[in-house]
C-alpha cells in the first residue's frame, strides 16, 4: 500500500494511523534515506500510542523507551505489564553488539511492546536470530515501511 505525503505533519498523521493498528509484539522497520522522514514517522506512532513526550531520534543513545498509556491504545493486549515503545536508531551503530548490550532483545517481538527501528538494514542478522528464537514474531508481526523523496519535495511511503 502507498501514501503520499507532503509534509512532516502528513507523515506524522500516517504515522498516527498506523499506530491505531496495532496489536502488541509488532517490528516497524523503517528504510529510507537521511531525511525522509523515518522520524517524522516515528512521532506519529508515538503520539497514536497516547505518549505525549517530545520524540527525538536517539542517534547516540541507540535507543529510547517510553511507557504507553494503556488507557488512550487499547489495542495492545497484555497480562498486567507496563506497554512500552521501544524507538531505535541505528545509523550510527558499530555492530549489533552494541544494541544486544543495551537489551534491545528484551523488547524486539515481547507481546507488551511496539518497536519502530529507523535503518534496520544495519541489524538484518540480530533481526533474524530474534525472529528465530520467538515464536510470536512471525512475518505478521514485521511491518516493513519505506519512505521515498519525490521530486515535488514530497515523500512517497511504501508499506
Amino acid at each position: 500500500m502507498n501514501f503520499l505525503s507532503q509534509s512532516e505533519k502528513e507523515t506524522g498523521a500516517f504515522g498516527k494511523k498506523l499506530a491505531a493498528k496495532l496489536k502488541g509484539g509488532e517490528v516497524i522497520l523503517l528504510y529510507g534515506e537521511l531525511g525522509a522522514g523515518k522520524t517524522a514517522l516515528v512521532k506519529g506512532l508515538a503520539a497514536g500510542l497516547g505518549i505525549k513526550k517530545t520524540i527525538t531520534s536517539p542517534t547516540f543513545a541507540l535507543m529510547n523507551v517510553s511507557s504507553i498509556k494503556t488507557l488512550k491504545h487499547k489495542n495492545i493486549k497484555t497480562k498486567g505489564q507496563k506497554e512500552k515503545f521501544v524507538h531505535i536508531d541505528t545509523y550510527r551503530l558499530k555492530d549489533a553488539q552494541e544494541l544486544i548490550d543495551i537489551g534491545v532483545e528484551d523488547y524486539l517481538g515481547a507481546p507488551d511492546t511496539i518497536c519502530a527501528i529507523e535503518w534496520p538494514e544495519k541489524i538484518e542478522g540480530l533481526l533474524k536470530k530474534i525472529r528465530q528464537r520467538r515464536t510470536g514474531l512471525g512475518p505478521d508481526k514485521i511491518v516493513a515501511v519505506t519512505i521515498k523523496h519525490l521530486a515535488n519535495g514530497g515523500r512517497k511511503i511504501i508499506f
